[in-house]
C-alpha cells in the first residue's frame, strides 16, 4: 500500500514539476470587449495551476499522513494467516469476553444444571453413557465410541436415533472434560 502512495505522490510531483517547465497560454490574446471579463497573464495561469496542484498535493498528504507516518512493525512485513482472515481477531478478541473484574463469572452448564435441577429433570450422564460414577476417561470414551456405533443414524432406523445421539454427545462432552466433570459431580451429589 506504501509502494502505491509513493507511486502517487511520484506522479503527482512530475506534474507539478511539468507545470511549472512548459507556458501555458491563454486561449485567444484579442482584448475583449466585455470589461467586466478577467484578463490572466501566462505567468498568472502558471501561478494559478501550480498552486492548485500544490493544494491538491497538500490534500492527498493531508488524508494519507496516517499511513505515511505509521511506524512499521515486523507484522507489518510477515505474510501471517491473521493478517488475511480478519474475523478470526474479530470474534476472539481478550476484549469481548464477558467475564468483568468484581464479579463471578457465570458457567453456562452451572444455569443450565440449576434449571434442570429446578425442574426435577437433572440429566444422568452416566446411565446415558451406562458407565459407572468412578469411570475413568478412559473407560468413558471407549464407552461413547461403541454407544455411538450402536446408534449412529446410519446403522440405526429408530426414529428416536438423532435424540439418542444428542444425548450421548452431550454426556461425553460433560465427563470428558475434567473440569465440567467436576462441576456436574457437584450437582449430581446433590440431586
Amino acid at each position: 500500500m506504501i509502494y502505491h502512495m509513493k507511486n502517487q505522490i511520484l506522479i503527482l510531483f512530475s506534474i507539478f514539476m511539468l507545470s511549472l517547465i512548459i507556458p501555458v497560454f491563454p486561449q485567444d490574446e484579442a482584448p475583449t470587449k466585455n470589461p467586466n471579463e478577467l484578463i490572466v497573464s501566462n505567468e498568472d495561469l502558471i501561478v494559478i495551476f501550480s498552486s492548485f496542484i500544490v493544494a491538491v498535493i497538500a490534500i492527498f498528504l493531508y488524508l494519507a499522513r496516517n499511513q505515511i507516518l505509521r511506524k512499521k512493525f515486523s507484522y507489518d512485513v510477515g505474510d501471517y494467516e491473521s493478517k488475511k482472515n480478519r474475523d478470526y481477531e474479530k470474534y476472539h478478541s481478550d476484549w469481548t469476553s464477558d467475564e468483568f473484574v468484581g464479579k463471578k463469572s457465570v458457567n453456562k452448564d452451572d444455569e443450565e444444571f440449576r434449571k434442570s435441577m429446578q425442574n426435577s429433570n437433572f440429566p444422568n450422564y452416566y446411565k446415558i453413557l451406562e458407565v459407572s460414577n468412578d469411570a475413568t476417561q478412559g473407560e468413558i470414551k471407549n464407552q461413547f465410541r461403541r454407544l455411538v456405533k450402536e446408534w449412529h443414524p446410519d446403522k440405526n432406523p429408530d426414529p428416536t436415533t438423532k435424540e439418542k445421539m444428542a444425548e450421548i454427545n452431550k454426556a461425553y462432552e460433560v465427563l470428558s472434560d475434567k473440569e465440567r466433570r467436576k462441576n456436574y459431580d457437584k450437582y449430581f451429589d446433590i440431586s
